[in-house]
């Protein structure tokens, strides 16, 4: 994603994105070496999360991206925009009035890459076998509301919800719905490995590197039924330990694209990068940067600790001197450009005060300095995350309020696993938007499936305002209701926004489609690319 083009975000479906690269995108790719993309982060098998390309474990953001393009939902984002269109499905919607009971009917000739033939009762297995593992680190709260699942035929699935929701269709988007082989997948737990059987539109052969993914091949799969048209006929990805490695593969011509994960430096130095024939395109994002707390530990259970944080905290500062304003300033769990969107933790605690801090923890009987360690991954949100990292101990312990330590942990998987086990008493976390709703950004961390694993408990948001929300079909009209639920957050303070991100993609100029390599949540569409002729 080039600076000097500035493409607004397929989120409000506003604008058709522009070419960005010269020359046809017509089946560009077809034929010929693949296309390579460079990603910055490692997908990793170990003890605890052994299976990172299963459904029902994977919830991030690389991972995602995989999943997406070798398995089917009966749902998908389209090129633009943020209405749901069908995929594996031929048609789907609600039958009743209230969103409680949605009906799909899918495709005919489905199959797996396998051969078998896809059915809605393979669609019944995969929701039911989500819930059924039920893991912890897994995105299974996404399927929270349904009840009940049928399949009265081969091509008819029914979903019966346990309460409205108008967002549902744009979860089925999601690899949370993705549709696996009952004949492959076992039911009741996880199926290990790297190997993904699905019906999407590239099959997939992972090359392994000890416990993680050195690199991945994305064949056309030749019996993929569904709407996306895809511009090439491999596309390779390959894994690198930083953003500044995939950068050098880049500029010597190992790969063909790289995004997210790029620090200030490279935005700025690939901006310039024209005599390399390289292209760098920015879009707003909805990527956020938050801290969160495990509300039990001793050090941050009382929340006057949290809302001291909260009042001292400079997220101009982390903007300007450690992103380059690569980011905006984010006062809301919902960023900037979605609907309900309010600035709660500017209108509650305004600029920086350390002296309004002092007098929080001084109502409240806190001693100070208040102690705790602030903990981060060195391995998943880019290099800046510790230069980060190390301006928020600066900010908080130059007010001699507290005595911030900070660590790093190199594993993603094992950091994840130790935060929702309550490891760490604050630690610091980013989120990609599942659906592009603003409920995305207060659901997940909220109630006890939550992806946090937060023993924070709201009843108003959980037993109100969510639910009231969801009854919405037209999501204006719940706005309000997120209104309510971000000022609460800005009250109790379980989570801490900071900052909201720009997204980039830098390419080789003769790279065709990275306008719509991106969807509405942040989803890379590696079926969009192509090889054209640069001028």
């Amino acid at each position: 994603m080039n600076r000097k083009t500035l493409v607004l975000p397929a989120l409000a479906g506003l604008l058709a994105p522009v070419l960005a690269a010269c020359g046809s995108s017509d089946d560009a790719g077809d034929g010929g070496d693949p296309i390579v993309v460079g990603v910055a982060t490692h997908i990793e098998a170990t003890k605890s999360a052994p299976a990172p390309l299963d459904p029902a474990q994977a919830y991030d953001v690389d991972a995602w991206n995989v999943m997406r393009a070798t398995l089917q939902t009966l749902m998908r984002l389209p090129r633009s925009g943020t209405a749901p269109v069908p995929d594996a499905a031929e048609s789907c919607g609600f039958r009743d009035t209230q969103n409680e009971q949605y009906r799909c009917t899918l495709r005919k000739g489905l199959k797996f890459s396998n051969g078998h033939a896809l059915t809605a009762q393979d669609v019944k297995f995969s929701i039911e076998r989500m819930k059924t593992i039920n893991n912890t680190n897994g995105p299974v709260s996404l399927l929270d509301d349904i009840d009940k699942v049928e399949a009265p035929s081969d091509t008819e699935v029914v979903f019966h919800l346990s309460k409205p929701d108008a967002t549902f269709p744009q979860k089925l988007t999601t690899p949370a719905a993705a549709i696996v082989d009952s004949q492959v997948y076992p039911k009741g737990h996880l199926y290990s490995g790297f190997n993904v059987v699905g019906s999407g539109p590239y099959t997939v052969k992972a090359e392994r590197s000890g416990n993680h993914i050195a690199k991945a091949l994305f064949t056309k799969n030749p019996s993929y039924q569904g709407g996306l048209k895809t511009h090439n006929d491999k596309v390779e990805m390959r894994f690198y330990a930083d953003s500044a490695d995939t950068e050098r593969a880049l500029r010597k011509g190992d790969i063909d694209l790289m995004n997210r994960g790029l620090s200030p430096s490279q935005v700025q130095g690939l901006e310039n990068a024209r005599d390399s024939h390289i292209t760098l395109q920015t879009m707003t994002g909805q990527e956020i940067r938050y801290l969160a707390f495990n509300t039990k530990d001793p050090a941050v259970s009382n929340k006057a600790v949290r809302q001291a944080m909260a009042q001292i905290v400079n997220r101009s500062d982390l903007v300007r001197n450690i992103y380059a304003y690569t980011g905006d300033p984010l006062f809301s769990m919902v960023p900037t450009g979605l609907t309900g969107h309010i600035n709660s933790f500017f209108n509650k605690y305004g600029n920086p005060n350390v002296a309004a801090a002092r007098k929080t923890l001084r109502d409240a009987n806190i001693t100070t300095p208040v102690k705790f360690t602030l903990t981060y991954t060195t391995s998943h949100y880019g290099s800046s995350t510790a230069k980060e990292v190390r301006a928020l101990q600066q900010q908080f312990n130059s007010t001699k309020l507290f005595d911030v330590s900070v660590k790093g942990i190199d594993s993603w998987q094992q950091y994840r696993t130790d935060a929702v086990a309550g490891k760490y008493s604050v630690y610091s976390m980013g989120w990609f938007p599942d659906i592009p709703d603003a409920d995305n950004y207060i659901a997940p961390f909220i109630g006890k499936q939550n992806f946090l694993g937060s023993p924070y408990r709201n009843g108003k948001i959980e037993s109100q305002l969510i639910p009231a929300s969801r009854q919405q079909s037209d999501r204006n009209a719940a706005a309000a209701d997120f209104k309510q639920v971000q000022d609460i957050f800005a009250d109790d303070v379980p989570v801490l926004p900071l900052w909201q991100g720009k997204q980039y993609v830098a390419a080789h100029d003769d790279i065709t489609g990275i306008s719509w390599a991106l969807n509405a949540a942040s989803g890379l569409q590696i079926w969009e690319l192509g090889r054209g002729v640069s001028d």
